[in-house]
């Protein structure tokens, strides 16, 4: 028997038949002995089905190997089952886990991760978003750049969770950088240091606000004076380029935006000669401490003092959330780990020392 390969969200997936030629949507309807449009409120939209006959179309549709068309089901319900995620610099190393953890998360699920980078661009991350809101049900915004109002804008088109970033108009996961900076800060003054120096990143990034205000109350709890600098494109480039404002400010420690800032500090610094962290009783010595711990800091020679971030909690929180806001019935996790988990810490390693 030859089927008709279309129907009402459904379409040419599933099992061949003898013709070759996939099982339909009408085939189900028949083998069920329902209506086409009563299998596709089955799948779809169960709730407007009883029992019996849902169990009887979910029965006949496996015997059959259909399978519904997401291009169908998008017509039919307005949904793509896609999600968007945007990060602004999928060069940069912290951001890889990141994403492979979004899209582990929602691997097993019904939904597929479209990914955009912005280059750490606001208008291209407005614009991105903007083409991005009519082809999936919703967006994961990791570090938006982009101004309160255009967020504000975006989130009332669509679904937004954000990553590291608050708003009143979307749900947000955050990190807890209160315990890494207060580490931080309590590291280089037990080495002695009383003046360094904040080398910031980009001006409109909240995640760098964040982070000179709570290491700046961290330092001045403990009479530290903390000189600003910057800001910085958030690269390795941005930190090569730092590191002579650095020593020029004569400071004995730097702390850094993120570790490819740090980096490019301390290759910066190696190149002129100048001793990281430093001699006890010497001079001319600077401590550095990153923020993120990308796998390359640890690699380096001294490894990177850096406050490390739990960037895979990160990930599967914010996904979480997003799935629960998407699906509410098939909730995979919890939408949001314990604190906790998303806590920073200080890990000490070869870059910081003694004044």
């Amino acid at each position: 028997m030859t089927e008709e390969r279309t129907g009402t969200g459904g379409g040419p997936t599933g099992r061949r038949n003898a013709d070759g030629s996939r099982a339909s949507i009408r085939a189900v309807a028949n083998l069920a002995g329902v209506s086409p449009s009563t299998v596709s409120r089955a799948l779809n939209t169960p709730e407007l089905v009883n029992a019996e006959t849902r169990r009887r179309v979910l029965d006949c549709a496996e015997r059959l190997g259909y399978q519904p068309n997401r291009a169908a089901q998008t017509l039919v319900l307005g949904r793509t089952r896609n999600v968007g995620l945007i990060v602004p610099d999928i060069a940069n190393p912290f951001y890889a886990p990141f994403i492979k953890g979004v899209e582990a998360y929602f691997r097993d699920t019904e939904f597929a991760v479209f990914l955009a980078d912005t280059d750490e661009d606001t208008e291209t991350e407005s614009r991105l978003a903007e083409a991005m809101i009519e082809r999936v049900d919703g967006l994961i915004l990791c570090a938006p750049r982009m101004s309160g109002t255009r967020l504000s804008a975006v989130a009332s088109r669509t679904t937004v969770v954000l990553a590291n970033r608050t708003s009143r108009n979307a749900p947000s996961v955050l990190l807890d950088f209160q315990p890494g900076m207060d580490q931080a800060a309590a590291h280089v003054h037990a080495l002695g240091h009383r003046r360094c120096a904040y080398l910031a990143g980009p001006a409109n990034s909240w995640s760098n606000r964040q982070r000179r205000k709570l290491l700046g109350a961290a330092c001045a709890e403990r009479g530290i004076e903390l000189v600003d600098l910057g800001p910085y494109e958030p690269r390795f480039t941005g930190g090569y380029r730092a590191a002579d404002e650095v020593l020029a400010a004569d400071v004995t420690a730097a702390f850094a935006y993120n570790d490819l800032v740090a980096l490019g500090v301390l290759s910066r610094l190696t190149a002129r000669g100048v001793p990281v962290p430093g001699e006890p009783g010497s001079s001319g010595g600077l401590s550095i401490v990153g923020v993120d711990d990308v796998p390359m800091a640890s690699m380096t020679n001294p490894p990177l003092t850096t406050v490390a971030i739990p960037v895979n909690a990160l990930s599967r929180a914010t996904a979480a959330t997003m799935h629960v806001l998407l699906d509410p019935g098939a909730r995979k996790a919890p939408p949001a780990p314990p604190a906790s988990e998303l806590a920073t810490r200080l890990l000490i390693r070869g870059t910081t020392g003694p004044v």
